[in-house]
């Protein structure tokens, strides 16, 4: 497998553009979530050099943007579905210009004019996956795992890995006790709190950086995990198997979106087309295992790509299934205030 672009790619500090230096596009990304051949393929085409750093949660993206400061000048940023209606709403983004958009006819219409951004004037989709469940047959015994809420099983005591991801984490405790993974009733919410803290000495680890590592390494035999995780990790280790839990699986979509005080927006642009490309696009899909809303780009995947289920889950896959949306600063902290308590043990 091609090498994955990782946080340091670069050994430059963030800097914008002039006439005396190259240009210079920084990108704010997740973890292992863009494979360096395209980085170099764009830098090659365009001139461009691309800074790629990383970040493993929302929060932390966004709270790095939202200095809009010299530190957090970024060009580029790939938040998921309800942060970009949040980030919309607050100012924190430059609309998108869609005549400097090559590409954006090939994206699914399913996944365009979405409520979190109306017509995309400040987002273009990247990618979309899911949230679903991990489990090493091979270490695995008895039973077999079909749902969220066989995590509280005595049998996976300390072998548990969940996502550190506050909102993902409450959105399994909330469809576990049969609520939307989108609740914002406080109620419901401590509910939720309540069970996962039944199922935390059953937590081996919590991980967003590359949720695919605690189960190839041993640490954890059962969990969350991405989608296209599992498919990475399923290249190393054959017992690695993707299961869509019965409550549902959580569904999410991951957009370009160019923070306000971008230093270089015209490259910004410049990229977004280059990946709308339906070869980059299939490049993508195919390394990194989630899957591409670009329908032309879906025509060039190899079957074993586009038939992997992990990756392009089918009808029957997708029943229950809860896109995650925005909920509000109030709902917001609720979480915030439990999701501490659930980590500090308290």
């Amino acid at each position: 497998m091609k090498k994955l672009a990782l946080a340091g790619l670069l050994a430059v500090g963030l800097t914008g553009c002039s006439s005396e230096e190259p240009q210079v596009l920084n990108l704010y990304n997740w973890s292992e979530y863009m494979p360096q051949e395209v980085l170099d393929r764009f830098t090659e085409e365009t001139g461009i050099q691309v800074v790629y750093t990383t970040y493993d949660s929302n929060e932390a993206m966004y709270a790095r943007l939202k200095l809009l400061d010299d530190s957090a000048a970024y060009d580029l940023a790939v938040p998921s579905t309800y942060y970009v209606s949040k980030m919309r709403q607050e100012d924190l983004l430059l609309p998108i210009d869609r005549s400097k958009i090559e590409g954006f006819d090939n994206l699914d219409p399913e996944l365009v004019n979405l409520d979190i951004d109306p017509e995309n004037q400040f987002s273009v989709p990247y990618l979309w996956g899911t949230t679903g469940l991990a489990v090493d047959t091979a270490d695995i015994e008895g039973e077999p795992v079909t749902a969220w809420e066989d995590l509280w099983e005595d049998r996976f005591d300390g072998r548990v890995m969940l996502t550190n991801d506050m909102r993902e984490v409450f959105h399994v405790g909330l469809r576990v006790l049969g609520y939307s993974g989108n609740s914002t009733n406080p109620d419901e919410i401590e509910a939720a709190y309540e069970k996962l803290a039944e199922l935390m000495p059953s937590v081996r680890t919590f991980n967003s950086d590359a949720p695919r590592m605690p189960y190839l390494e041993g640490e954890a035999d059962v969990g969350m995990i991405w989608n296209g995780e599992a498919v990475m990790g399923k290249d190393t280790m054959e017992s690695l198997e993707y299961v869509y839990p019965e409550e549902g699986i959580i569904a999410w979509l991951d957009s370009f979106v160019i923070p306000k005080n971008a230093k270089n927006p015209e490259a910004a642009h410049q990229f977004i087309s280059f990946v709308l490309q339906p070869e980059i696009s299939a490049l993508i899909s195919e390394e990194i295992g989630y899957a591409t809303p670009n329908l032309a780009a879906r025509d060039l995947l190899p079957d074993e790509v586009a038939n992997n289920r992990a990756s392009y889950p089918n009808a029957t896959d997708m029943i229950n299934a809860e896109f995650q949306t925005d909920i509000g600063d109030d709902a917001l902290q609720v979480y915030a205030k439990y999701w501490e308590m659930l980590k500090s043990g308290r």
